[in-house]
């Protein structure tokens, strides 16, 4: 039996075409029984005899792969790779690919939806409610907003196609621009500057290098417009908490929707939690039926390729 690990969560339950691929193939499946990401000392522990592996956010490094001397694929159950080192692995021989563009809408919409309930004030409002009170702010429509994207990657184009809708401008800064699809979406790119200064809202869509981490801090949020409204799907470390902290103490920052965390371990000691206007989602962005059957599906094709000496799609190491 070939045994895969699956570190990703909730796998039998959403992920069943995907899963019967590989029990076909004549695959061992050790599922993570948990509703967390494995740590270290527990990902070690069952690497030993694995021929591959569906990784989730769990971290892939050389400590990992000295333990698993038969792994050949690491199919990594999403996008981002920032937790697997590709360097290492192909030192190790051991193939990487991920799953892009399946998420996207998923992900888009959860921007959209922090977008909303931050300038709508929808949690706000609600707990207050709750509590019996009857509050009544005004707010800005998206239609006279201007929206900057950070990355214009797979998901911000989604994400810009769902806000054509409302009527919002936008504007993007991207190393890599991708003028055709902006140019269709009533798009505009710019500088970094300017997304920076000009932008009532910034959706955070950067990949996690480490170029970008830390990006948005004291610095950069000094440039943007007092009262901004930031929104980050991407990746937790590519936001300084401490600098967010304090831009809502001041007033500066109006906002902060978020599905990532610069320390999981630590959400809960957050002084972020003092402020309402702080709304966080732990890791929900991509958790739809639809994305996890469709990468479901996608990572067991890309494991039995490599099994069978072949090319998987998207392959990064």
């Amino acid at each position: 039996m070939k045994k895969i690990l699956v570190t990703a969560t909730n796998y039998s339950k959403y992920c069943g075409e995907g899963k019967q691929l590989l029990l076909d193939y004549g695959c061992e499946i050790i599922e993570n029984p948990h509703d967390y990401t494995y740590s270290e000392k527990e990902l070690m522990e069952l690497v030993k005899d694995i021929r591959g592996a569906v990784a989730g956010i769990d971290i892939w490094d050389e400590e990992i792969f000295k333990l698993a001397p038969d792994l050949k694929v690491i199919a990594r159950f999403g996008v981002g790779v920032d937790n697997i080192n590709l360097r290492k692995a192909r030192d190790y021989g051991i193939v990487v690919s991920n799953a892009p563009g399946i998420n996207t809408s998923a992900v888009a919409e959860q921007a959209l939806g922090l977008m909303l309930s931050l300038t709508r004030y929808i949690p706000c409002l609600n707990a207050s409610l709750h509590k019996g009170e009857w509050t009544r702010p005004m707010a800005h429509e998206l239609k006279s907003r201007t929206v900057g994207f950070l990355g214009f990657g797979a998901i911000a184009v989604n994400l810009a196609d769902k806000l054509k809708q409302f009527g919002t401008r936008m504007i993007a800064y991207d190393k890599f621009p991708n003028r055709e699809k902006a140019h269709k979406l009533g798009v505009n790119f710019v500088n970094l500057e300017e997304v920076l200064r000009t932008s009532d809202i910034i959706s955070i869509h950067m990949p996690a290098t480490e170029e970008t981490r830390g990006f948005i801090n004291k610095e950069t949020i000094s440039l943007m417009k007092d009262g901004v409204y930031l929104v980050n799907t991407a990746r937790g470390g590519i936001v300084e908490e401490k600098a967010i902290y304090e831009g809502l103490k001041s007033g500066k920052i109006a906002g902060f929707g978020t599905d990532v965390f610069e320390n999981d371990k630590a959400f809960k000691e957050s002084p972020l939690f003092e402020f309402p206007q702080y709304i966080a989602t732990p890791y929900v962005a991509a958790e739809t039926y639809e994305n996890y059957a469709a990468t479901g599906i996608a990572t067991a094709r890309a494991i039995i390729a490599v099994l069978d000496g072949k090319e998987p799609d998207n392959r990064l190491a």
